[in-house]
C-alpha cells in the first residue's frame, strides 16, 4: 500500500510541477485539490493502519526493517511507469535490501 501510495503522490506531484519559492504556498493548496495526491495520502494512512494491527501480532525489530520491501516496489514502480533508470548500483542496493531483511524476519 505505501508503494501504491508512492506512487500516486508521484503522478499528482508530475501535475503541479516544480515548486519554488513564489509558488510554494499555492502547491501546498493545490494537494488537497489533486485527486492523486488525496488517494496517495489515502493509502499512506491506511498502510499505517495495516501496520499499527501487525505491531499488534509481531515484533517491530522484524515489522520495522520487513516494510523495507516496498523500497524494491518504488523503484519497480519508477522504471515501468517513469521510466526512471535503474543503475547498477541500486540493483546491488535492492539486493543488499532483501539479504537484510531476509536475514532480519528469519527465525
Amino acid at each position: 500500500m505505501a508503494s501504491g501510495g508512492q506512487f500516486l503522490l508521484k503522478l499528482g506531484a508530475g501535475k503541479l510541477g516544480k515548486v519554488s519559492a513564489n509558488n510554494f504556498v499555492s502547491h501546498i493548496l493545490n494537494i488537497a485539490l489533486t485527486p492523486e495526491l488525496v488517494a496517495g495520502l489515502a493509502l499512506y494512512a491506511f498502510s499505517s493502519i495495516f501496520f499499527i494491527l501487525v505491531l499488534t501480532r509481531v515484533k517491530l525489530s522484524v515489522a520495522g526493517p520487513a516494510i523495507s520491501i516496498s523500497y524494491i516496489f518504488s523503484v519497480l514502480l519508477g522504471y515501468f511507469f517513469f521510466q526512471e533508470s535503474i543503475s547498477r548500483h541500486h540493483l546491488i542496493g535492492l539486493g543488499l535490501i532483501v539479504a537484510g531483511v531476509v536475514l532480519v524476519v528469519k527465525r
